[in-house]
């Protein structure tokens, strides 16, 4: 595997500088050769991905991507090494390792050159902290549906926004992150076990009601189907790819922008890429409201930076203030 990923990049024209067989070698080769970006393996002997990335993190910050078999096992380790400070995930092919691997050449190379342009950071496990003492004097009105749409970086940044919004809220949410199958299901179910919001990976026809939040299934496009009462239904499509990915954060707002007839709030996090922009317009075109991270906090600024673009946006603001930004856009009435 560690021939065939080197020569991969290799031809992509990215210069491999070392290899190494287990984690400890890695921190080591990280200290000696100061690379751009890692990428590393979940499972490896001696130190695992999780210890290594952590070190790292901690002594020399550096982009790592993670190497993940479509495991649960691995699933887990892997947000794991998110938490520690790793920027973004590949899933390994089974099968023939050599063939399986030269099919998904490009994708490699791109993810890999994604991940070098990320301002790496050491692990945090923190949740953001909100204003506790003001919210439980604020009653907040309407029926609000918050769509958030991330990519690369997103993972942790999803994790901290939704551990931040109290169920007093009353939203209604969903969450497109950029991710395959396979992963989506063990996510939302991290997201539902850090915040007070119940959280699921959509299913074709799902419903949702205040204080329930839909995680888009990897490698399906989520779309609102339906909206009655305060209660919001979602079909699952295999279209085709928009903006080279699926699901499409683009999918999810503009059909939230067509169906829905309550307060949206719509919010783009870290990522690489255009995917949101044509969402935040259409909820914009639709009087919602709508709210970007800004470059100091994000890994990768191109999906908000796009947004911002269009000149649609509302409020940008670093990952820190968004759940308030998000709270702030809905209705209150405050004793």
């Amino acid at each position: 595997m560690r021939s065939v990923i080197s020569d991969i990049l290799s031809e992509g024209g990215i210069e491999v500088v070392a290899q190494a067989k287990n984690g400890r070698e890695a921190v080591e080769a990280v200290r000696e050769h100061d690379p751009d970006v890692v990428t590393m393996d979940v499972e490896m002997p001696e130190m695992d991905g999780i210890e290594a990335a952590e070190r790292i993190m901690a002594r020399q910050p550096t982009p790592i991507l993670m190497l993940s078999a479509h495991t649960d096992e691995d699933a887990d380790v892997t947000f794991e090494a998110l938490q520690k400070g790793a920027v973004d995930f590949f899933t390994k092919p089974g099968g023939e390792v050599s063939m399986e691997m030269s099919r998904l050449k490009d994708q490699l190379v791109d993810i890999v050159r994604s991940v070098a342009q990320a301002e790496p950071r050491a692990g945090d496990t923190a949740e953001a902290e909100t204003d506790d003492s003001s919210q439980s004097h604020t009653r907040y009105g309407g029926r609000p549906t918050l769509v958030v749409g991330s990519s690369t970086g997103g993972p942790t940044v999803v994790e901290q926004v939704m551990s931040s919004l109290p169920v007093e809220a009353s939203l209604r949410v969903l969450i497109v992150q950029h991710m395959p199958g396979g992963f989506t299901g063990r996510f939302a179910e991290r997201l539902d076990a850090r915040s007070e919001y119940d959280v699921s990976e959509a299913r074709d026809g799902a419903r949702i009601s205040a204080g329930e939040a839909l995680v888009a299934a990897g490698d399906r496009h989520m779309e609102v189907a339906n909206y009655s009462h305060g209660r919001l239904r979602v079909a699952l499509t295999d279209d085709p790819p928009v903006n080279s990915v699926r699901p499409s954060v683009d999918v999810t707002m503009q059909s939230a922008a067509r169906t829905v007839d309550d307060q949206l709030i719509g919010v783009i996090l870290t990522g690489m890429g255009q995917d949101g922009a044509d969402g935040i317009r259409a909820l914009k075109e639709h009087g919602g409201r709508t709210i970007a991270q800004d470059e100091a906090s994000s890994a990768v600024f191109g999906m908000p930076k796009r947004a911002i673009e269009t000149g649609c946006i509302d409020t940008v603001t670093s990952i820190e203030s968004i759940p308030t930004a998000v709270l702030d856009a809905i209705p209150q009435e405050v004793h």
